[in-house]
């Protein structure tokens, strides 16, 4: 990551996906004396320890000196991080926290911060992951390149203008990796069902999952020609899509995104409103 070692950065909280990001800063370059981690938990200090990243159980110090605050703490308890850090506005804040708007965000912090809302997904964990990004209005483009840089590391980054497709963003990536671990489970059972065993059915399976998006994401070719260039009239794909097409399979997993970026909505509302009446 070019030139960021000029900055330093405090993650508050140090969870999994902290970790992950704080490993994919390390990756691309980053010095372990420029990241400090405030973490609550003692056990989890010392494993970041073993980064060699800087450790404290206190939220003022880890930010005393950081150009950049990225908030990795559970929705429920950022009212009472937010309102004990004091003015941050001259600071690029990132929020991983899934459903704090910067409206809510900003209205816990009393002050207009340079805000950007990320909603990663667990595959960051493996730096493999696809982060939805919206920044606040008065983030500088200079702000927004360090922000994609930072959440870059776990993965690939998507901007998003409106602030409200954050909700299809948690909808689409970030529940996403859910969707395909069911399907993957009901692969594998079925795979049993017709007589192999699991650790064959499971493999099959898992190989099957990692090629079709190794392709999907390599070719030029879009997922429905890919699908089309797999299914043989009347062959045997041919017969399994015809019964997930009698079932209105495509039709429910529409649903089943609509239903999570309502959910999405709702527990921002919630936060929102549990803010203003804190």
């Amino acid at each position: 990551m070019a030139h960021n070692t000029q900055y330093s950065v405090a993650f508050i909280g140090g969870g999994n996906m902290a970790q992950a990001l704080i490993g994919g800063l390390l990756s691309q370059g980053v010095k372990a004396s420029s990241i400090m981690v405030s973490e609550p938990v003692v056990a989890l200090r010392e494993h970041l320890k073993t980064l060699g990243v800087r450790v404290t159980d206190s939220n003022q110090q880890a930010i005393s000196a950081a150009d950049v605050i990225v908030l990795a703490v559970k929705p429920q308890v950022m009212p009472e991080v937010l309102r004990s850090m004091g003015n941050v506005s001259d600071r690029l804040i990132i929020s991983i926290a899934a459903g704090l708007t910067t409206t809510c965000l900003t209205r816990l912090l009393g002050v207009a911060p340079r805000l950007v809302r990320a909603m990663p997904n667990t595959p960051a964990l493996i730096q493999s992951g696809a982060t939805g990004l919206y920044a606040a209005p008065n983030v500088s483009a200079q702000d927004r390149a360090l922000a994609e840089r930072i959440l870059g590391t776990a993965g690939m980054v998507l901007w998003v203008e409106d602030e409200s497709l954050m909700d299809a963003v948690t909808a689409v990536s970030g529940s996403g990796p859910a969707y395909f671990f069911y399907l993957m489970e009901a692969m594998i059972q079925a795979g049993i069902s017709l007589g192999l065993d699991e650790k064959a059915s499971r493999a099959l399976t898992l190989q099957t999952a990692l090629g079709a998006a190794q392709m999907a994401i390599t070719s030029e070719a879009t997922p429905d020609k890919l699908r089309q260039n797999v299914t043989s009239p009347g062959g045997t794909t041919q017969a399994a899509l015809d019964s997930l097409n009698q079932q209105d399979v495509s039709g429910h997993v529409v649903k089943a995104l609509q239903a999570a970026a309502a959910r999405s909505l709702e527990l921002a509302q919630q936060f929102a409103s549990q803010a203003q009446s804190d």
